[in-house]
């Protein structure tokens, strides 16, 4: 009898335990002290139409304000991620692209992965508005974003984000309609000049040391950059077209956020030109670099490789020797 009690006890004990651990894995996660915000990319002047030409690049950050582990879904393909939205004066809203209407309106499986961001942690990524929205006449637009931390099909829990202000400016010539790099503050037009080798690579890193983003990138051939990396390489030739587009965009976001390739975005103190040897298509710039920390101050050699593209060298690739501390 004693032992049939016992029994009964542990097997009560065990159901409500049970029943605990599933109550905590069914715990609604508590949004409030997440955010989303958005600011703009490699900012330039933006036209109508030419989704891929002459994108409307937005950088998106999702961040955990709470002391909570915060845990939310990223779809693959973002169209079932999140929304934007713009609107005019009038407070006429743009339309949805039919790409878009047509992948959520289509039955398939959706790939996503889960995120999970400590207190004061940030995930970045970026998006490409034109993919979303029908962007077909000039006008200044109010652009706001909807973060769906539970994928589009849980559309009731959504995190909006701050609003920017979209210039959208008559389309010019077809000739010249390309995206063109700006600087922000000035809206001064960035266009890569024919300059040496040296040249290219002291630019790139007074950029870098400024923290004038659109100007590091303006000598660098990024594709080449992220396919030193073995695997994004063998995913980056495996998918189409829109999907490398997405890759170098998030690629970018990654070098801004430093979260990959620590060397070629660290800051250098002071730095000085050590050699340079080139052919007319390829060539090597060494350069010294010193790097000040608290107590020291650290000396590496950089190897810059650069190669010729339609009269305008690029860095492609680069190595790094560390030369010890002063």
């Amino acid at each position: 009898m004693k032992i049939r009690k016992l029994l009964l006890i542990i097997s009560v004990l065990f159901v409500f335990a049970q029943l605990q651990l599933f109550a905590a894995d069914n715990k609604e996660q508590n949004f409030e002290n997440a955010s989303v915000s958005i600011k703009y990319f490699n900012k330039s002047l933006y036209y109508p139409g030419n989704t891929d030409e002459n994108p409307v690049s937005v950088h998106i950050t999702i961040k955990n304000n709470g002391t909570e582990t915060l845990r939310f879904k990223l779809a693959d393909d973002r169209a079932f991620s999140l929304d934007f939205n713009a609107y005019t004066v009038k407070n006429n809203r743009l339309e949805e692209t039919e790409t878009l209407i047509e992948k959520r309106t289509t039955n398939q499986t959706v790939y996503f992965r889960e995120i999970a961001l400590e207190y004061g942690e940030e995930y970045s990524f970026v998006e490409n508005v034109k993919e979303f929205l029908k962007i077909e006449d000039s006008s200044v637009y109010y652009l706001e974003l909807f973060f769906y931390p539970e994928l589009y099909k849980s559309k009731y829990l959504a995190l909006k984000s701050n609003r920017l202000t979209l210039e959208i400016k008559p389309s010019p010539a077809s000739a010249s309609s390309t995206y063109i790099p700006v600087k922000a503050e000035s809206m001064e037009i960035l266009k890569p000049m024919d300059l040496s080798p040296d040249k290219v690579v002291e630019q790139t890193i007074i950029a870098r040391q400024k923290s004038l983003w659109d100007q590091y990138f303006l000598y660098m051939d990024v594709e080449a950059m992220l396919q030193r990396n073995s695997s994004l390489k063998k995913k980056y030739t495996s998918v189409s077209a829109e999907e490398r587009s997405r890759m170098l965009q998030s690629f970018k976001a990654d070098l801004m956020a430093a979260r990959i390739e620590n060397d070629i975005i660290a800051i250098p103190e002071s730095f000085q030109i050590e050699k340079t040897t080139y052919t007319p298509t390829e060539g090597n710039v060494s350069v010294i670099e010193w790097f000040k920390y608290p107590n020291f101050s650290e000396k590496k050699r950089y190897t810059y490789k650069v190669r010729q593209r339609e009269g305008i060298w690029q860095i492609y690739d680069y190595n790094v020797v560390n030369l010890g501390t002063e």
